[in-house]
């Protein structure tokens, strides 16, 4: 099969080069550079033409490859034609595989005998420099049989290279002296070189974040990626021989049809790395969202213009791409245990553990007994799982498992799902006290969860396309799962302990463990899916006969899964009509106390990124009102002023002890808003008020300070009232590339503005953020205190918003007291956004006296309380109008 592609690529890619030309043309030291340049243009043209008309990917790689070899071996023969040291020109690395897609580098190595000469260090110096003015990327390395060797055994990487060298010129002994003292067991033993492997794929693992199901993968390093597919080879033909995958059929490693699988996914996987070289016109290997629209087009997938699904063509296209690598994944993985087997275990006794009637214990891995153990007993497909969870001894599947449940999969139909025996065995798997999360890892992996559970098939591989996810949907369910968990294991505690307090003293946890299994589930199908999954969720564990009560409770968490979230995120929760409204909806603090858990591990399972510690302190403040709200079983909140009172007080008591006399704070206070007391706690209260008290008044008051806790940064601005203080900060905030998750505006009754934020940044070093701190608070003070305009330019879609298509709403109500406006504003999330807000309320004679800003991915949600400027009055119905006609084109 192989030499059959080979001759297809030579036939179709041969007439790309014209080696006699070439060879001629170098000898003329006027033609030289331009035929080399002209002979590289033609290959990458004629390549990219014959992939665009149709041709395989296997076409370019191979054909590359060939014609780069052809290319060396004519520049090498000019070059080297008088050298009298011993030379070899050789590819190493996919190059050395005969592999070499669109724009991937070409590595080569030249080696030679002994130390080179002068005027052996001068060819090779003009021959280089021959490739790289011929654009060429080239990697390269001069080397002696003795550094080879050197390198080789201190770097597994080095080695690999040197196992894929191929000769391409030059002497062919000194290959094959280097090949044999750097592939002797002195060099790398088998042991030695396969868990070195074994280890530096973990490590490629964990800098993807351990999974595939990114949303914008890197197709070569994101597991189940080509690395992977690599990582077969290498084993393969280091330990065994084998040249191609194919011949791991018949040393047993593969079966035909996982064969086919693979060569299939490498095929899929390559024709896309072809396509995004060709897209971005350079070496790109993350599939970013600039390329998937293109790429969903180019394989066929179209948008359905009366579905009901945006981006149908791109999520179906991601979807066949998640499940090939999830594919890949799972052959990787049940490769490398049997390569473990044949490597590491040679010389260990194979000693056998019965368990039960159908299975067993052999080196730690849990085995069927007998090639028919499903077939015989299906319900031993989960009971598998429930036997793993009881034993800490074993460490997983063996390998010829995992081939019998793929092909016993079809056992689970509606037969089996009705089965009691299997209801409760899945039931005991979801309420064990342990592995829990690895269970479904597996049973995902291996088909068996959507088998079992059908809705769970449509979300497999499933992305969402939008900011907020970053995962596919399958994957950050079991992230969610996981999250979960990971709030019942005591060593974890301290990471939420008020969460984990909380779940210690749930009534039943796999209630809440079945709750964000199903709370997705219905992502994609149209509708609601909020609605949808709790209909799922009950018919489940009706059938699975569950109380009604705890099956009440299941599908009311997956229908309610997102009010928390929105209400501790995008509402006020300083006013008590939010926190008896959400009160009302979630009734009894059982139902909050899984709510709480649900909510913030299913955020914290959306985006690495997505969690901080500020929102921690939103979802404990949610969680302590309303909890205390129904513990009393009363509607009302506390009064505000109660609330007001205590703050103060607690503020005027560490104000005391830092010597500054209540007479002083009484008459600094007395010009403050009730708002301001509500929106901040009482050490952020003294804080401002220690820092207002010992400033020069005639001077704007600017202070940034950094919680060293969450380094979250903390901006007051403290000056005489003018129009544009908040849109100028704003203004400043977006250049600096600084985003406000929070915003206070008050005008004081003696004259004076106070503004606070609360801002984050894109770094995490302490040092950085001083750095940032400082220059922020001298770009404000240069700016209030100068008499020059400031000039608001428009805001700018961000790289990543522009392929998001997210609608402005604006809407409008009163606040609580009824004596301003509250401007609801929904738009896409992007630099300069609050100061184009600002600025357009300038524009419009618009006063803001608070403003409550927030992000959804690649959503921005604020709202901004207002009054006329001219009248300080709520705006009437022509005024709000004529501001969200404004608005809306400006945000367009």
């Amino acid at each position: 099969m192989i030499s059959a592609i080979t001759q297809t690529v030579r036939n179709d890619t041969s007439q790309l080069l014209d080696d006699a030309a070439l060879a001629s043309a170098l000898r003329d030291d006027d033609a030289r550079l331009q035929a080399m340049k002209d002979a590289v243009r033609g290959i990458n043209e004629g390549l990219k033409e014959l992939y665009l008309s149709g041709s395989s990917a296997e076409t370019i790689v191979y054909g590359r490859a060939e014609l780069i070899d052809r290319l060396m071996r004519v520049l090498y023969e000019w070059q080297f034609d008088e050298v009298t040291q011993p030379v070899a020109l050789i590819a190493v690395g996919g190059y050395g595989r005969g592999e070499l897609h669109p724009a991937s580098d070409i590595d080569l190595m030249i080696l030679l005998d002994d130390s080179e000469t002068d005027a052996t260090r001068s060819m090779i110096e003009q021959f280089l420099m021959m490739l790289w003015d011929s654009r060429l990327e080239i990697g390269h390395s001069v080397r002696t049989i003795d550094e080879c060797v050197q390198e080789a055994n201190s770097d597994i990487t080095i080695a690999t290279n040197i196992t894929e060298a191929r000769l391409l010129a030059g002497d062919p002994a000194l290959l094959d002296r280097m090949r044999e003292q750097t592939t002797s067991d002195e060099s790398w033993s088998s042991r030695d070189y396969f868990q070195a492997k074994l280890q530096e794929q973990l490590e490629r693992n964990g800098k993807y974040n351990d999974t595939s199901y990114n949303l914008e993968p890197n197709i070569k390093e994101s597991r189940g990626g080509l690395r992977d597919i690599q990582m077969i080879g290498w084993v393969a033909k280091r330990h065994f021989g084998a040249e191609h995958l194919v011949e791991l059929i018949d040393h047993g490693f593969l079966r035909n049809d996982e064969c086919e699988k693979l060569l299939a996914g490498q095929q899929l996987l390559w024709r896309i790395r072809c396509s995004l070289h060709y897209l971005a016109g350079r070496r790109e290997d993350r599939m970013l969202f600039d390329y998937q629209r293109s790429l969903a087009e180019e394989f066929g997938y179209k948008d359905d213009p009366d579905g009901i699904i945006p981006n149908m063509a791109i999520e179906s296209f991601m979807q066949a791409y998640f499940r090939t690598v999830m594919e890949l994944q799972r052959l990787n993985e049940m490769l490398l245990q049997l390569f473990r087997e044949a490597i590491l275990y040679t010389e260990q006794q194979d000693v056998i553990t019965p368990i039960n009637d159908d299975f067993q214990l052999r080196y730690n891995y849990i085995e069927a007994r007998s090639p028919d153990t499903f077939r015989n007993n299906p319900s031993a497909l989960l009971e598998m799982f429930v036997l793993i969870q009881r034993n800490n001894e074993i460490q997983g599947i063996r390998a010829e498992t995992i081939r019998l449940i793929r092909d016993a999969k079809d056992l689970i139909d509606d037969d089996f799902r009705a089965d009691e025996k299997n209801k409760q065995l899945f039931l005991d798997i979801m309420s064990s006290y342990r592995g829990v999360t690895h269970a479904l890892w597996v049973m995902n992996r291996y088909g068996l969860l959507a088998a079992y559970i059908p809705g769970f098939e449509s979300i497999v591989g499933r992305m969402q396309y939008d900011l907020f996810h970053a995962y596919t949907v399958d994957q950050h369910t079991l992230f969610v799962i996981r999250n979960l968990r990971r709030l019942a294991v005591p060593e974890h505690c301290h990471e939420f302990p008020l969460a984990s307090g909380v779940f210690m003293h749930l009534r039943k946890h796999e209630l809440l463990y079945l709750a964000g299994l199903f709370h997705d589930i219905a992502k994609g199908r149209g509708g609601d899916h909020s609605e949808n999954g709790a209909v799922d969720a009950l018919e489940f564990c009706r059938s699975h006969g569950l109380p009604e009560e705890d099956c009440q409770l299941v599908s009311w968490l997956v229908k309610s899964h997102l009010i928390m979230s929105i209400t501790a995120q995008r509402k006020d929760t300083s006013d008590p009509n939010i926190i008896n409204e959400f009160a009302a909806t979630v009734g009894t603090l059982e139902r909050l106390n899984y709510l709480y858990l649900l909510t913030i591990c299913d955020i914290r399972g959306t985006n690495p990124h997505q969690w901080s510690s500020w929102k921690d302190k939103l979802f404990i403040e949610l969680y302590s009102k309303t909890a205390e709200l129904l513990k009393r079983d009363q509607r009302e909140w506390a009064d505000q002023q109660q609330t007001i009172q205590h703050i103060r007080r607690d503020a005027l008591r560490k104000l005391d002890e830092a010597g500054i006399h209540k007479r002083q704070v009484d008459g600094l206070w007395e010009h403050f808003r009730d708002s301001y007391f509500l929106r901040h706690s009482a050490n952020e209260v003294t804080h401002h008020t220690k820092l207002i008290d010992t400033h020069d008044s005639d001077m704007p008051l600017i202070d940034v300070d950094i919680d060293p806790n969450t380094l979250l940064m903390g901006l007051l601005i403290y000056m005489p009232t003018r129009d544009n203080i908040f849109a100028s900060a704003a203004h400043t905030l977006s250049r600096m590339n600084l985003n406000g998750i929070n915003a206070h505006i008050m005008r004081c009754s003696n004259g004076y503005s106070l503004e606070s934020f609360r801002l984050v940044s894109d770094f995490d070093d302490i040092s950085q953020l001083e750095i940032i701190a400082d220059e922020l608070r001298q770009k404000l003070t240069d700016l209030f205190t100068s008499d020059d305009p400031v000039s608001f330019g428009g805001y700018e879609r961000n790289k990543k918003q522009k392929h998001f298509d997210v609608e402005t709403r604006i809407d409008y109500s009163k606040n609580q007291n009824g004596d301003n406006t509250r401007v609801h504003i929904v738009t896409a999330d992007d630099r300069g956004l609050l100061s184009t807000i600002a600025s357009t309320f300038i524009d419009y004679r618009i006063t803001i006296y608070n403003a409550f800003v927030s992000t959804a991915g690649e959503k921005a949600i604020d709202y901004f309380d207002i009054t006329d400027a001219d009248t300080d009055q709520p705006l009437d119905a022509q005024r709000q109008q004529q501001l969200a006609d404004r608005l809306m084109e400006e945000l367009a």
